[in-house]
């Protein structure tokens, strides 16, 4: 597949690191081929199980007719984002992934997705979460992302800091 190497490769960061920001991370932003050919990002909440991606919606919306028409899509996750006003520069980390976006259809899998983003957000109301995911299990939506390339960065002052990213 064609994806563009890191143009500043010392930056990267490597596979190890991009799956543990992935791990921590609560939020991304989504960007999919929206409506007129417009470039649609939408920021949501996520959960990674070590290979795949996976968010909810609703049953219907820009993002589910843009993964519809085209199930190519980027994810985005900012670990690191520390503004550094003395010296007019950021010292970041993110990762992006890029791969496929499906509609979940088996209600097992839907569920077992559900379940998995629940126990993400409130890992200490097994019993809230069950009852929600039945509340809302008709009318929720689950994506899956399958990931084909992923790709991390940092500022090149984290760079020997990796220690940080990982805790």
């Amino acid at each position: 597949m064609p994806f563009r190497e890191l143009r500043r490769k010392k930056q990267q960061l490597s596979e190890t690191t991009c799956h543990a920001m992935l791990e921590r991370g609560t939020s991304g932003v989504l960007a999919v081929a929206g409506d007129d050919g417009y470039p649609y990002a939408v920021p949501l909440s996520y959960v990674y199980d070590g290979e795949k991606i996976f968010f909810h919606c609703a049953l219907e919306g820009h993002k589910l007719d843009a993964i519809r028409r085209n199930d190519r899509v980027s994810f985005c996750v900012v670990d690191r984002d520390n503004v550094q006003p003395q010296t007019y520069t950021t010292h970041f980390a993110s990762v992006i992934v890029f791969g496929r976006a499906r509609v979940v259809e088996d209600v097992t899998a839907k569920r077992h997705a559900l379940e998995k983003l629940a126990a993400r957000y409130a890992p200490d109301d097994e019993e809230g979460r069950t009852r929600e995911i039945e509340r809302l299990f008709s009318r929720v939506c689950i994506v899956e992302l399958v990931i084909e390339h992923m790709c991390g960065k940092q500022a090149r002052e984290l760079i020997g800091q990796s220690s940080a990213l990982h805790s």
